[in-house]
């Protein structure tokens, strides 16, 4: 068992953890929802995505995007994952993000989509 992210308290008192599967899911929103340079001794860990929901809209910032964040998520996790697929998507202010993966541990795939604002 590992600590679940956002770490919280369970209904136990005691801090809340969760499965391998579910872990590796919140290191990938993690990932996403970092900006670079905001990890001490770790300057390019994260992709600066919730800084882009206020860039317009257009095909080739979203390649760009797609691009950007498979190469985040395959350097700080590409031991755990292979990246299948990144869709992004942006409306307003609010950012969504598709991520296919190959977990390494287990063989299976993944599909698990993560909505963020600033």
């Amino acid at each position: 068992m590992e600590v679940d992210y956002p770490t919280h308290v369970d209904l136990q008192g005691r801090t809340a953890l969760t499965g391998p599967d579910d872990h590796l899911r919140d290191l990938v929103e993690q990932v996403l929802f970092t900006t670079p340079g905001e990890r001490v001794n770790r300057p390019d860990f994260g992709t600066g995505l919730l800084q882009l929901a206020f860039e317009p809209n257009s095909e080739p910032l979203a390649s760009a995007t797609r691009v950007a964040v498979q190469a985040a998520l395959q350097r700080a996790l590409g031991e755990l994952i292979e990246v299948r697929e990144v869709l992004v998507a942006a409306d307003d202010a609010a950012l969504q993000v598709t991520v296919g993966y190959l977990m390494r541990r287990t063989g299976a795939t993944r599909r698990d989509s993560f909505a963020g604002a600033p």
